[in-house]
């Protein structure tokens, strides 16, 4: 994979901060977007803005022509039966609590059943649930994590109870990078009788997904990780699922018919997309994806798969253990993310230090406090890779950790020199 003429699509990579040039290290927050995807929604609001399904005239059937033409994109995309199973929302955040809603609302889940998520999951796939045990009634039970970070087929299935209804876990943790095995824990979930749902924020970018093969009931991810704009993402969902529950906001698109003594409402998606939708958004997204495919998942897995192996080895070498990245080792199950601590240095000063040397990380505790907590650490540092990410990149980043060491060394021990990159 040609990365360095990929990086020509994407302007923002051209840009300095503080007098050096910008290493973008932090996609698992949100991806970069390249000139096709700003394109695409600058020329929908040049040539065809107008409102969709309800107009007669020709631009608003041109409008319409494009949203719904994306939902078919999208459908290719995860591989699904048919594009009315995909429901277009805000996010990842926004689809979950959909599904958290709409389940208790048709009696999938109710008072004194339980849902079962993990510990490595993101809040976006927590939070609702424990909204729902405030309004509802439901229960809430995790998964653990064993010592590399993964979620064992074994630990998953002694978790669910006969009282289980739904289960719902990421696809790769935002944090550690880990690949959890979908199809195995669906079909145990299935096999006590709970729905399986999954978080496929950070792993949608990165891999391809056939919702079929996974074996799922729902899954969930947004637009802006994969290239596209901010504000749209996807919640797909099996037809007869969808076709059981109710909506989860009311207005205009999604009505059959409205009258003072009741309402009626349209089959999926449109039951579950109230509202002017996010239309130019989606015409980005279709876009994004086209990006996405157009570079090919082999070339792009082969790519994140050796800068996993030169960062880990880069940090190995450097700085031994006063570097801890945490995950699984190299392989199939962990993609290039990496949450680590340096020995005596707070994550939000190694962010803040890096950024002066113009490499952009995250630090905090990720929208994921439990996993926090079950690691015993109260924030980690975190650097996350993409198909425009450079392995020089990484260098630079190990450097500038490396004079982030020496400002927080102890006074009195040797001093330790960071070696040229």
């Amino acid at each position: 994979m040609d990365v360095a003429r990929l990086r020509e699509d994407f302007p923002v990579l051209r840009r300095e901060f503080h007098g050096h040039p910008l290493a973008y290290l932090d996609s698992a927050a949100t991806s970069q977007k390249p000139n096709a995807v700003i394109e695409a929604v600058s020329e929908f609001y040049r040539e065809h803005n107008a409102n969709v399904h309800r107009g007669v005239y020709a631009l608003s059937e041109e409008a319409t022509d494009l949203y719904e033409g994306a939902r078919e994109r999208v459908a290719r995309f995860l591989h699904a039966g048919d594009p009315s199973e995909i429901v277009f929302t805000r996010g990842t955040t926004e689809s979950l609590n959909l599904l958290s809603h709409a389940l208790v609302r048709s009696g999938r889940i109710g008072r004194g059943e339980r849902v079962l998520t993990t510990v490595l999951d993101h809040h976006s796939n927590i939070v609702p649930w424990q909204l729902q045990q405030t309004y509802s009634g439901i229960g809430l039970d995790f998964v653990d994590i064993d010592e590399d970070g993964r979620v064992g087929g074994e630990a998953f299935e002694a978790a669910l109870t006969p009282a289980t209804r739904v289960a719902t876990f990421a696809h790769v943790s935002n944090v550690l990078g880990t690949v959890l095995p979908v199809a195995e824990l669906a079909e145990r979930a299935h096999g006590k009788g709970a729905l399986a749902i999954v978080d496929a924020a950070q792993s949608a970018p990165h891999r391809p997904i056939d919702v079929g093969a996974l074996g799922v009931d729902f899954l969930a991810f947004s637009g802006h990780k994969v290239l596209g704009p901010t504000g749209i993402g996807v919640l797909w969902g099996r037809g007869e699922l969808l076709a059981e529950l109710p909506p989860f906001m009311g207005g205009g698109e999604m009505i059959r018919e409205v009258h003072q003594d009741g309402v009626r409402f349209r089959e999926p998606p449109a039951r579950f997309e109230a509202g002017t939708p996010p239309i130019a958004e989606a015409v980005g997204l279709r876009a994004a994806l086209d990006y996405l495919e157009g570079v090919g998942w082999e070339e792009l897995m082969a790519h994140e798969r050796s800068l996993t192996e030169h960062t880990l080895r880069v940090a190995r070498e450097r700085f031994g253990d006063r570097l801890r990245i945490y995950g699984p080792p190299p392989g199939p199950d962990r993609d290039a993310i990496f949450s680590f601590t340096l020995e005596g240095a707070h994550p939000h000063d190694v962010a803040s230090l890096l950024d002066a040397d113009g490499v952009a990380i995250r630090s905090g505790h990720h929208c994921a406090q439990p996993l926090m907590e079950r690691l015993g650490v109260p924030a980690l540092s975190r650097a996350s890779a993409y198909l425009y990410t450079l392995p020089e990149e990484i260098d630079r980043m190990m450097a500038s950790l490396g004079r982030v060491e020496e400002l927080f060394r102890p006074r009195g021990t040797t001093a330790r020199t960071p070696s040229p990159v």
